[in-house]
């Protein structure tokens, strides 16, 4: 048997798989924690990287091994390797008027954001390691000066696994690459100039390997796969195909498909982002997803079990009680300000019951509103597939289809933005023109009957939100 490892270092956790790189077969696994946090010491990956191997029992047998994480955040080093400051994770949105203001100063407007997309494929937003980059450059410039090199999180693990002491061994892919907001998804090459324009100067950046390229080595001398940027790394754990679009519900929520061609959306709802095969990844993000989940149970005191009950107790539409679940500012639509409202209560919706449906819909509606952008930029739905920890909720599971209009299909729970990295692993490992075609898992659908209300009262709502002032 020819084992395989694939990790996922995300927000909240490290994951590591290892598995038959023929079969896909798990073999055994480890999981460790990540602090809490919009920022944190890149070395709190590497000792949960560690500590999640060690449970594995271990990569010293593998063949290869691939890196998949959180996209975007910005990791600045020295000229000697060392981590300059925290690194600013994705989620973090205090760049939003950096965004802002690149965008205005390419012409502002449409025409600002037409800009970027002609240049990179999608519009900045406080999300992407561009505007972190001009936030360094304004509020920390000594920590700018010290930059020498800037990477993604994946990448840096990458290096970190090799063995790597050179900046100039630094190594990230295309997915991860798309999502900077200083490469091309259209060309393929970094756009050097924008990133001199936001950040000042020229860093050292990462050399964008293609698919099945390697980073370098284990010192067992197993080869590590070029990595990948989470998402990019669910779908092909997903094994999802042009036509297919994969709404994950994790920290965040992302609504992506896979396309032959690079989307360019100058609204910037839809990022055009790569993909881990050499397509292209259109993807909707919401800053919001299953901490909504967490933020209801939390409030009526219940686990999630039993919210995912009084959700379908309550009648679809909550008989009128909208949640807008900008919790956390939001990132689609580019609201990072915005605070979550609720609206319609009655003496009649104000029951546990009717305030969880509300949490579920508000969820799925800001989703479904996703679905639309990637529709509208394009892209073919042959298949809903629905993942990540949110999909467990039995509540989510049976309003999706009412709130998407069409059936959903679910996986069984998975790790599959490490399963996606250990099957580029395998593909690495095994060569061939396409990553190995592991075993299908039972698939669960879900069907029902569209309640066009749902959405209606929610897009009646969802405007209807207060700005936190800034900080």
């Amino acid at each position: 048997m020819t084992l395989v490892a694939g990790v996922d270092s995300s927000t909240q956790s490290c994951k590591v798989v290892i598995r038959d790189a023929e079969t896909g077969e798990l073999v055994r696994e480890g999981r460790a924690s990540h602090p809490d946090g919009t920022e944190v010491h890149p070395d709190a990956w590497w000792t949960a990287l560690g500590d999640a191997i060690a449970q594995a029992g271990g990569v010293d047998d593998v063949a290869a091994v691939s890196v998949a994480g959180q996209q975007h955040g910005m990791v600045c080093l020295d000229e000697a390797g060392e981590v300059v400051r925290p690194a600013l994770l994705w989620n973090d949105t205090r760049s939003a008027p950096d965004a802002v203001e690149l965008i205005d100063e390419f012409g502002g407007g449409e025409a600002g954001r037409r800009a970027w997309v002609e240049a990179t494929g999608s519009v900045p937003v406080a999300s992407f390691t561009v505007t972190k980059l001009r936030w360094l450059a304004r509020h920390e410039p000594e920590a700018a000066a010290r930059t020498a090199a800037v990477c993604l999180p994946h990448d840096w693990l990458t290096w970190k696994l090799a063995g790597a002491t050179g900046l100039e061994a630094l190594r990230t892919d295309r997915s991860d690459a798309s999502g900077t907001g200083y490469w091309s998804t259209a060309t393929g090459d970094y756009r050097r100039d924008l990133l001199v324009h936001a950040f000042g100067r020229e860093p050292l950046l990462p050399a964008v390997l293609a698919p099945t390229a390697t980073a370098g080595a284990l010192r067992s001398g197993a080869p590590l796969g070029a990595g990948a940027g989470d998402n990019a790394a669910a779908a092909l754990g997903v094994g999802a195909l042009p036509g297919d679009v994969v709404v994950s519900i994790g920290t965040s929520g992302t609504v992506f498909s896979v396309s032959e061609t690079p989307a360019g959306d100058p609204t910037g709802a839809v990022a055009g982002f790569a993909d881990t095969t050499g397509r292209f990844l259109p993807l909707v993000c919401t800053l919001n997803a299953a901490r909504v989940l967490d933020a209801a149970a939390g409030l009526l005191r219940v686990g999630h079990d039993e919210l995912a009950d009084l959700a379908l107790a309550a009648p679809a539409g909550a008989d009128g009680l909208v949640l807008v679940p900008y919790l956390e500012g939001e990132r689609t639509p580019n609201r990072p300000l915005a605070t979550g409202a609720v609206h319609g209560l009655t003496l009649g919706s104000s029951t546990p019951a009717h305030l969880a449906r509300a949490a579920v819909e508000g969820m799925l509606c800001a989703l479904a509103d996703g679905l639309d952008a990637l529709v509208a930029q394009g892209a073919t739905v042959n298949r809903v597939i629905l993942v990540g920890g949110g999909a467990r909720s039995a509540a989510v599971r049976r309003i999706a289809p009412q709130v998407f209009g069409c059936p959903v299909l679910v996986p069984p729970p998975g790790e599959y933005v490490a399963d996606g990295a250990a099957r580029q692993a395998a593909w690495v490992a095994l060569g061939g023109q396409a990553p190995p075609a592991w075993s299908a898992a039972e698939i669960q659908r879900y069907e029902a009957e569209p309640v066009p209300a749902i959405r209606e009262q929610y897009a009646a709502a969802r405007d209807h939100v207060l700005d936190r002032r800034p900080t």
